[in-house]
């Protein structure tokens, strides 16, 4: 980075001022981008291009800050050193980590991987980054000249006010809606006891899976999750074989903000959408599933409904009590809040980034395109699925000793007629 260069902090968004308070030993919020080039990595260049793509990103390559109050991000004085990737992704990020710098920069074999803790961006800002230190490497390895299009930014323009912006402040509703009741089903297991983290990915024909969702006249995210949902209700009639005892299902769907409400920034900018059924009213075929889940995702996703879905976190962080009240303390009240209905809505969270798209100057250099997102804090499983070049990746992550979701989902994909070839990094 330029020396003597003033460097710029900010408050954590509103959707980010939770996750310190919440941060466990064993767990912090982050999820994992990553790309997959035809050569092995040099990180000797990967480390210049972070170098080069880091001053574009004051929001992003940052550290965690804490005063009297709030928690703030402040712009490290120079990006972190690269690193060759560990046993596992997503190794939970220490307080002390954070504080150095709240996202690291991985390289093995041919994989390039960026991990984030959540309170600096979302999905979609963090692919905006790797996006574009992918597209430097490319330059300094292949000497392509690679545009800033599709999502990848001219790291010789100065970033834009608009992209540092708080878009929940500007966009805050007149109406708070009611909070979902908890009452899930939410599978345990078995924990492993060194807090493991297996992946399980199945990389599956994009075009069948289109034609299958197609066919139910519904998109690739909700089919997706209403194989999911089946899959679930299936692991919990395992698990709770008396029907009256079981609880609902749902599954939440992080949704993109900013093509509703117009925003650019690179920080946080997401609410999610719950959606679900009660198997205590009978069995339910994946025909009404795709269905439920559709017509349920088509009346939350509005402006208004989503507006009226963060609005009360962004009226409480306004309180003029509330602001005023020593940091230990928000600490204590916020983890609390997220212990008792942060995850609790939920019995896991299916993130769909979608379909990536890349310059043409870049993609011949590029094999995968991967999007892994971190398990809950008290429970075991998340999925996350982008699509990349004719082919989707579909990641399935679990913090405990039993596979049984991901063979129960995967298997359903099979017998409905999508081949899906199955990688794993389980232990032997």
């Amino acid at each position: 980075m330029e020396q003597n260069r003033q460097l710029r902090w900010m408050r954590l968004d509103n959707a980010a001022l939770i996750f310190p308070a919440a941060q466990r030993k064993h767990w912090s919020n982050a999820f994992r981008l990553s790309f997959t080039f035809r050569d092995p990595v040099d990180p000797a260049l990967l480390q210049q291009a972070l170098d080069n793509v880091a001053p574009r990103f004051p929001s992003v390559c940052v550290r965690l800050r804490r005063s009297t109050f709030w928690y703030y991000l402040e712009e490290v004085d120079r990006p972190p050193a690269v690193r060759e990737d560990s046993y596992q992704p997503l190794i939970p990020m220490s307080r002390n980590d954070i504080r150095r710098c709240a996202i690291r920069v991985l390289y093995y074999r041919s994989r390039m991987a960026v991990e984030f803790f959540h309170a600096v961006t979302d999905g979609t800002g963090g692919m905006v980054f790797a996006k574009t230190l992918a597209a430097e490497y490319v330059r300094l390895r292949y000497g392509a000249d690679v545009p800033a299009t599709h999502g990848v930014l001219d790291i010789r323009e100065s970033p834009k006010p608009e992209e540092l912006e708080d878009s929940f402040q500007r966009n805050v509703g007149p109406v708070a809606a009611p909070r979902d009741d908890g009452n899930v089903f939410r599978y345990r297991g078995t924990l492993e006891p060194d807090r493991f983290l297996h992946v399980t990915l199945g990389i599956a024909d994009s075009e069948a899976l289109r034609s299958r969702s197609h066919a139910l006249g519904v998109t690739v995210t909700a089919y997706l999750t209403a194989v999911l949902l089946q899959s679930l209700l299936e692991l919990q009639a395992e698990n709770i074989p008396r029907r009256q005892r079981r609880k609902n299902v749902k599954i939440q769907i992080p949704v993109n903000l900013r093509k509703l409400y117009d925003s650019r920034t690179m920080r946080n900018f997401v609410a999610v959408a719950n959606v679900g059924v009660d198997p205590r009213l009978g069995d339910y075929t994946l025909e009404e599933l795709a269905k439920l889940v559709h017509h349920q995702m088509h009346l939350s996703i509005t402006p208004k409904n989503m507006q009226a879905i963060f609005t009360p976190n962004v009226t409480s962080e306004q309180n003029p009590v509330l602001k005023v009240v020593p940091l230990f303390l928000k600490n204590v009240i916020m983890r609390a809040v997220f212990d008792t209905i942060g995850e609790r809505v939920a019995s896991m969270t299916l993130s769909n980034l979608g379909r990536v798209e890349l310059p043409e100057a870049m993609a011949p250099f590029v094999e995968r395109v991967e999007f892994v997102l971190g398990p809950q804090s008290t429970a075991p499983y998340n999925a996350s699925v982008t699509s990349w070049q004719g082919k989707t990746f579909i990641n399935i992550v679990r913090n405990t000793v039993e596979p049984r979701l991901e063979e129960i989902f995967f298997t359903k994909l099979v017998k409905l007629g999508c081949r899906v070839a199955v990688e794993s990094n389980d232990r032997a």
